[in-house]
């Protein structure tokens, strides 16, 4: 018998209905992303890109609210290896998606590094590789942004390691949580991100349970993704490959990762992410419902 997972609350986001930026004329408009989304069966969403949905928080508290819908998290792109240079330029973006984060009585704000490669054209930006001074201001800048946020905004930032980024891998991971205060900077673990990257969820929940502080569920393709390895594919045109598939067809199994998140005995979300812009608008809604089922009979 599976065993319900009393701590972990279950949610989707707008990337789950191929959304990726804050308007593009191939992603469904945000007010059906907001019907399906409730028809699927999920009371919680994230915000996604700032600008999709209403940035006007009256606005957008009245069409998540007669959905029955609940807002947990944020998201916000951070160059902070850069160092002290980019503050400026960082927080007047953040704090603006903090603000309408707040509004909405969300707790959490996801915050994922910059890429090292155009998520597009595979155009490499900069290099792949940290130097050890970047590590310290990504540490340091991170830690400086966790307390702004938490002493201004009442937010708590998860980051979420991420494909072509800096904070990708087990060991770019560890390192960056080994840097970084716990009582300020917490995970957001992506499980999908973090096997297309060679990395184990169930290890790291086991290893660094108390650094895990929100979770996205997502599966990969083996099969794709060792062709998107062999051909050192971006992101973007992985995504489109289908690098990220419908559970629970991929990897890693979901059901392990959610009982070892249940057995750190804290509340967590786990929202959903099925990455696959661009699609047709037609694709999300009957995976979304699906999925939501399978979570379902995880126990979540």
């Amino acid at each position: 018998m599976t065993t319900a997972k009393t701590r972990i609350r279950i949610g989707s986001a707008p990337d789950s209905w191929g959304v990726w930026f804050p308007d593009d004329p191939r992603q469904v408009p945000w007010q059906r992303f907001l019907d399906e989304v409730a028809e699927a069966g999920y009371g919680w969403i994230e915000l996604g890109p700032y600008g999709y949905l209403p940035t006007d928080p009256v606005r957008l508290a009245e069409e998540t609210g007669k959905r029955e819908l609940r807002v947990s998290a944020g998201t916000v792109f951070t160059g902070l290896h850069h160092g002290p240079a980019v503050w400026d330029k960082t927080w007047a973006h953040v704090s603006e998606v903090a603000a309408l984060t707040r509004a909405t009585g969300a707790g959490h704000l996801v915050v994922i590094p910059s890429f090292w490669r155009d998520d597009k054209t595979g155009a490499v930006l900069e290099d792949s590789t940290l130097t050890a001074t970047q590590w310290r201001d990504l540490a340091g800048q991170t830690e400086r942004l966790a307390r702004e946020l938490r002493d201004l905004f009442g937010l708590r930032i998860v980051v979420h390691p991420h494909a072509d980024t800096h904070i990708d891998s087990e060991e770019n991971v560890a390192r960056f949580l080994d840097a970084t205060d716990p009582d300020l900077v917490n995970l957001c673990l992506d499980t999908g991100h973090y096997a297309y990257c060679g990395g184990d969820s169930v290890k790291l929940i086991e290893t660094y349970g108390e650094r895990i502080g929100y979770l996205h569920l997502k599966q990969v393709d083996p099969e794709v993704l060792a062709q998107v390895r062999a051909e050192e594919l971006p992101f973007g045109p992985a995504v489109a490959r289908g690098v990220m598939c419908e559970p629970p067809s991929g990897v890693p199994a979901l059901e392990p990762v959610l009982a070892a998140a249940q057995a750190l005995d804290v509340n967590l979300f786990a929202i959903v992410e099925q990455d696959m812009y661009p699609c047709e608008p037609d694709r999300p809604l009957p995976v979304a419902e699906r999925t939501r089922a399978f979570l379902r009979s995880c126990g979540a």
